[in-house]
């Protein structure tokens, strides 16, 4: 995290009270939307077989010989027209292994010491079989490469990848296996692809790893290079087209989207880097996005990390954050929601972005979350109607639980096109410096019902909740310079709050339970602070002996004839200052 603090000392204190469990929290919306997807074929018998039934085959030069039965050779084709299992070893340096089987059952294909290469076609193809699994055996070291152009029969477009699958495929075993895609994809499956162990290298003139109906990660180690989509599935029906990372650790650097669905992506364990578009620092117009689910993008378990130069998640329908931990950076949003973003457990840490999380409806009701925005923090919108001037219905941001820092720059820390609600949870804003931005920013209503919201941002266009907010707030003005550190004051004088501005500030917005309608608070520069601090919040009040008091103010009032609860332009309750 920056600014002061890290995710691992954030999440030292606050796994039990924010975090909670997000292991079990995750599971149920990991089981609710792969419930509703396609079943994946079963994988436990990938590397269950009798070694003494085993078809030998020997690559040789141009040329192989079979030991066995149900695989023929012919110059530099091996075909494998039976179920069974079939070992492969030796170098081929023009040919291809076919897999023509019509029969019921499991082809196995052992890769041990198998190098092939092509100048016409797929290395390794299946062209007909029930089900395939390539196993990788241990110790091994295994290659497949492709040319840059295929010579296909007439009115025939495939194979289009160097490992190659009209059935469903999975990859086993704990060899290497290095694959060339030099004229499409590296590995591809027009049905099913299981990755379920193995170290697998690939680079790809297209996509890196491609299932049609499902693409689902177990284990294994992927190192992925691809001038397309690092991790894909393309299947356009409502029950097909998903991603699922469910353990290994991937690695993937691509010219477009690293994992991209046609329905959902899901992440449930294992370990998950993408670089996409050259990383967030890249510059240009390319739209490549780290993960993207045409449906929903779900994270509910494992550690995921995203560099891009296009958005870190999206999604044109939802995206759900139930565990897990996430580190992301974007020169575009952090995570952008079509419809719904939800935040309920885990950790989410936008380290670099335009706008940081954005979609029509933000709610967060656990996890920790800490955003870095050169834009708007949180931004509640609507596309459809980019030029609204009043509150949006059904635009709305809603805190309920957990931790959410907001690092804003230039924009408003929580902005909302719509109306925004806090009934619990901590929310920290390090608001912006520009004149006509707030720490929060509403067109509608900002209703406080309970929880602890902190913010600092310039004296400019101040946002603060309704006056009628069950739970009051109180909004102090001083102009301050960065590396101030700032105290509420009760009535009585005790320390409420305290925060260390990481820039140059002017006002303070402070609401929690223990402030009363009516009564009047003090902001007191100076003193002492210490222990864990978030986003410039010390979650244990300071010490104001010494510190001078510089602004006063009576709750549900702002300074100098600001009222609350709007944005730009004032609705009644945000306004210029006076004269």
């Amino acid at each position: 995290m920056r600014r002061g603090t890290t995710a691992a000392a954030v999440a030292a204190v606050l796994v039990t009270g924010v975090l909670g469990s997000p292991a079990r929290a995750a599971e149920p919306v990991v089981e609710e939307v792969l419930g509703a997807n396609l079943p994946v074929h079963a994988t436990d018998h990938a590397l269950d077989w009798d070694a003494g039934d085993e078809t030998t085959i020997a690559l040789s030069g141009a040329s192989a010989q079979v030991t066995g039965s149900g695989a023929s050779a012919q110059g530099g084709t091996v075909t494998i027209s039976a179920p069974g299992t079939y070992r492969v070893s030796g170098t081929l340096t023009d040919g291809a292994v076919v897999v023509a089987s019509a029969g019921e059952g499991v082809v196995r294909v052992v890769l041990d010491g198998a190098s092939i290469t092509s100048s016409t076609t797929a290395p390794l193809q299946v062209q007909d079989a029930d089900e395939v699994v390539v196993v990788l055996a241990e110790g091994s070291t295994n290659s497949l490469t492709d040319p840059a152009t295929y010579q296909y029969p007439e009115g025939q477009d495939e194979p289009n990848a160097a490992l190659f699958s009209t059935a469903d495929l999975t990859i086993a075993g704990s060899g290497a296996l290095t694959v060339t895609g030099s004229a499409n994809d590296g590995i591809a499956s027009k049905d099913g692809l299981v990755v379920a162990g193995g170290r697998i290298t690939v680079t790809a003139a297209d996509d890196a790893v491609r299932g049609k109906d499902y693409l689902v990660v177990t284990g294994g180690t992927l190192e992925l290079t691809a001038a397309g989509d690092g991790l894909k599935a393309d299947d356009d029906t409502p029950e097909g087209g998903f991603v699922h990372v469910a353990g290994g650790a991937t690695r993937v650097t691509s010219g477009d989207d690293g994992v991209t669905a046609a329905s959902d992506v899901v992440v449930s364990d294992g370990y998950l880097q993408v670089r996409a578009g050259g990383g967030a620092g890249a510059g240009g117009d390319s739209g490549a996005k780290g993960l993207v689910g045409d449906v929903s993008l779900v994270l509910g378990g494992g550690s995921l990390a995203v560099d891009a130069i296009d958005d870190a998640l999206h999604s044109d329908g939802t995206i759900t954050v139930a565990g897990g931990n996430a580190t992301l950076a974007t020169a575009g949003d952090g995570a952008d929601a079509g419809e719904r973003l939800t935040i309920t457990g885990g950790a989410l840490i936008v380290t670099q972005s335009s706008e940081g999380l954005e979609a029509k409806v933000v709610q967060i009701a656990g996890g920790l979350i800490e955003v870095t925005a050169a834009d708007d923090a949180i931004s509640a919108s609507d596309p459809s109607q980019p030029d609204a001037m009043g509150a949006i219905p059904g635009v709305d941001v809603a805190v309920s639980g957990g931790l959410t820092v907001l690092h804003a720059a230039t924009g408003d820390g929580l902005d909302s096109n719509g109306t925004a609600q806090m009934s619990g949870g901590t929310l920290v804003v390090d608001g912006p410096t520009e004149f006509i931005n707030s720490a929060v920013d509403t067109n509608g209503a900002f209703t406080v019902t309970g929880g602890t919201l902190i913010g600092v941002s310039s004296a400019g266009l101040l946002g603060t909740p309704t006056v009628q907010s069950p739970q009051t707030w109180v909004s102090l003005g001083s102009e301050q310079p960065a590396g101030t550190l700032l105290h509420v004051l009760a009535p009585d004088g005790t320390v409420l709050a305290s925060f260390r501005t990481t820039k140059a500030s002017g006002n303070l917005l402070y609401s929690h339970a223990s402030l009363q309608l009516g009564s009047q608070y003090r902001l007191a520069v100076g003193g002492t602070a210490d222990g864990p601090v978030t986003g410039g919040f010390h979650q244990r009040p300071g010490d104001a002996s010494g510190a001078t008091v510089v602004a006063t103010a009576q709750a549900a009032t702002a300074p100098s004839g600001w009222g609350g609860g709007g944005g730009w332009p004032p609705p009644g309750g945000v306004r210029p200052p006076a004269g």
